[in-house]
């Protein structure tokens, strides 16, 4: 099962046999809209304050998910879930009427990741049946705790992104169809911190960890890009974007055909004016949700590496004027015969 030095193959197939999107009214108006489940019009989900409203999505999406896959919350053997709050207050307020037991994380924006490369060894490891694996964001409760509360009306530089106001959740079992796609294999991210401190330049922070990721990922499975259909990063934007394509190229790899970033798949920057593109818990499980799990079912991509990033600052490290370290964690995706490696 062991793959060198930060990765996994799983010896067991981990199949996805649920998933479920929930955003808000500006990601439904973006390139995904009609594909995401539900695109909530009210920002405050019935709720009083920002922070309930994050709450509500998530017990919406999760719902939403055990729905449409018929299967019952006391079948799911563990929930692993998180958000960008502190205290991941949106998931446990959110996700205490499910009574399913809970690994509460916090990988900033790369929890996605985390929460299905956890729940992925529960499943192989046949500690458990059925998990669900959840993330999500709010656009204004990030910009509350990390940055300026709405009302401030301040500017945001060019480098900025638009954190998704969105919900993604999947169910991993372990028995399913051969035509659901399965998480093959993992490559666990390490923290990389290259000395960035401008918190409003998440893509210069995010983009050597991503690097760092997709490297050791090639090395411990002995592949490279050609192996992919798409390499799929969280949400670097456009300026991340334009540094890991170079990071790459240096290392003599070209992923400008292969790469997709889910922060400039979930909107449009040109028509949405969100800057460098979309970031958030919620980027990149609302994105794998609505656009990549159905395009693996489809059978357009047939193995793709799902690379959620996270910049894991916090209010009190960036006003003590500490750089900021990110992670990466990479999920191997397949809808096809044969796993990753072999």
């Amino acid at each position: 099962m062991q793959k060198g030095k930060a990765s996994i193959l799983f010896e067991r197939d981990v199949y996805i046999s649920g998933m479920a999107s929930i955003a808000g009214k500006k990601e439904g108006e973006g390139p995904l809209g009609e594909k995401i489940d539900v695109v909530e019009l009210d920002p405050m989900f019935g709720a009083d304050t920002w922070e309930k409203a994050e709450s509500a999505m998530q017990k919406q999406t999760a719902d939403l998910v055990l729905e449409k896959t018929d299967i019952h919350r006391k079948d799911i053997r563990y929930l692993f879930a998180g958000d960008l709050l502190g205290q991941l207050i949106a998931t446990s307020f959110g996700t205490v009427d499910l009574q399913i037991p809970l690994f509460g994380l916090y990988g900033a924006c790369s929890t996605m990741g985390e929460a299905m490369s956890l729940g992925a060894l529960c499943v192989d490891g046949g500690y458990a049946d059925h998990v669900m694996a959840m993330a999500s964001s709010h656009y204004a409760t990030a910009e509350k705790q990390f940055r300026f509360p709405l009302g401030y009306g301040n500017q945001r530089p060019q480098s900025t992104t638009w954190t998704v106001t969105g919900c993604g959740s999947v169910i991993l079992s372990a028995k399913g169809k051969k035509n659901q796609v399965r998480v093959t294999g993992i490559t666990t991210g390490k923290m990389v911190d290259l000395g960035v401190k401008d918190s409003m330049n998440m893509g210069a922070v995010m983009a050597p960890a991503a690097w760092d990721t997709i490297m050791q990922n090639f090395e411990d499975f002995g592949v490279d890009e050609h192996w992919y259909d798409r390499i799929i990063t969280g949400d670097l934007g456009e300026v991340g974007q334009k540094i890991l394509l170079d990071f790459m190229r240096q290392k003599g790899h070209d992923l400008e055909e292969k790469h997709m970033d889910c922060g400039l798949t979930i909107f449009d920057n040109e028509k949405q004016d969100t800057h460098s593109g979309g970031s958030g818990c919620g980027c990149a499980a609302v994105t794998l949700c609505a656009e990549i799990l159905p395009r693996l079912l489809d059978g357009t991509w047939k193995r793709v590496l799902f690379l959620p990033t996270g910049a894991l600052l916090s209010t009190i490290s960036y006003n003590e004027g500490q750089s900021i370290p990110a992670i990466c964690h990479g999920v191997i995706l397949e809808c096809a015969k044969g796993g990753a490696g072999k």
